[in-house]
């Protein structure tokens, strides 16, 4: 994945390692003589010495662990449990389930999307929706000063008094995403990895994402997951040309905080990744938002099927070189068990 080049310098200099800040004197860990290398002569605290317990983890940082809930689906709840209870006492079932396509026995209906290979429009719209709640039914208006968009204005134009106080629509929302996918030509993944740098900026930095903040928090998560994700990312410079009253020291000073409130923590393992595409199909269902469905052809048949007995061949082919290399193993451990007695 992309990332060797760093993020946060000006067009025309060379590359260079930025230093973490310097942790506060209270949260240091208290270190022995014996502790410190003589070596070195320098404490270099090992990684797993920094991680928070297992269960205290999962329950603080649903972004670095599968088995934790995410953020937005938990704050989605509410509303749909509103809509399913108006829908009831109504008598009257909603709209969308009326035009919902169903498979039968002479026609099966598939979408375009996996977890490997999302829909964009789709995945675009549903992180859309997430973030739509996360603003919507947030605690309370904590943020930081970079983000806010009165200090650092995105554009020329005047910020409204209100900017503070009226939540911004979902379409508001879709529009401004849409156009940075659109323009920098990002992929359906890194808009589930831009989720994900969200929801974690959201609980290490204990702030919430607000009618004042949200679009330069969406802006440093699409920045840092673009690069990333792509191999060949997008530069801070090529941002600017698309929010054109930007500069790019602003870009580089709200990237350097967004890493630093990340930790420096950029990591997304497989199953946190396909913990968020599934839940964004959960939030998808329960709010009408359906995937765009096609009937199975032959043609599409005969490709999945290929395809599937393609992953059983590679499947089979890994099994037996795991076993030869066991049985080469235990082989190597009798010769030298055997050299050891009759010496």
């Amino acid at each position: 994945m992309g990332g060797s080049v760093s993020c946060c310098i000006s067009p025309g200099e060379s590359p260079k390692i930025h230093r973490r800040r310097e942790v506060e004197l209270d949260e240091c860990p208290i270190t022995t003589a014996e502790d410190v290398s003589e070596d070195t002569g320098t404490y270099l605290q090992h990684i797993s010495d920094r991680e928070l317990p297992d269960e205290l983890a999962q329950e603080s940082n649903p972004s670095d662990h599968p088995r934790a809930s995410t953020l937005f689906l938990n704050k989605s709840q509410t509303d749909v449990r509103e809509k399913r209870k108006s829908n009831y006492l109504n008598h009257q079932m909603s709209p969308g389930l009326l035009t919902k396509k169903y498979s039968s026995c002479s026609t099966i209906f598939l979408d375009d999307s996996t977890v490997s290979q999302p829909n964009l429009k789709s995945t675009i719209k549903c992180v859309t929706l997430a973030i739509y709640y996360h603003i919507k039914n947030r605690d309370s208006n904590r943020s930081v000063d970079i983000f806010d968009e009165k200090k650092h204005p995105l554009s020329r134009e005047k910020v409204p008094d209100d900017y503070s106080v009226v939540d911004p629509e979902h379409k508001l929302i879709y529009r401004f995403i849409r156009t940075l996918f659109s323009s920098a030509q990002l992929t359906a993944e890194c808009a589930i990895v831009t989720l994900v740098y969200l929801e974690r900026l959201l609980t290490y930095a204990e702030m919430d994402i607000c009618p004042c903040n949200w679009k330069r928090i969406v802006l440093g998560a699409i920045l840092l997951a673009s690069k990333v994700w792509d191999d060949q990312a997008v530069w801070n410079v090529d941002y600017c040309q698309i929010l054109k009253e930007m500069t790019v020291e602003d870009m580089n000073e709200m990237e350097r905080h967004f890493l630093e409130l990340l930790q420096f923590n950029i990591n997304v393992p497989g199953s946190v990744y396909a913990k968020y595409y599934f839940d964004l199909r959960s939030l998808a269902d329960d709010n009408n938002l359906s995937f765009p469905l096609e009937p199975l052809s032959n043609k599409r048949a005969q490709k999945l099927e290929a395809i599937s007995r393609l992953c059983e061949d590679k499947y089979k082919d890994l099994c037996k070189s795991t076993m030869k290399r066991s049985v080469s193993v235990d082989n190597m451990a009798g010769i030298k068990t055997s050299q050891a007695v009759l010496s």
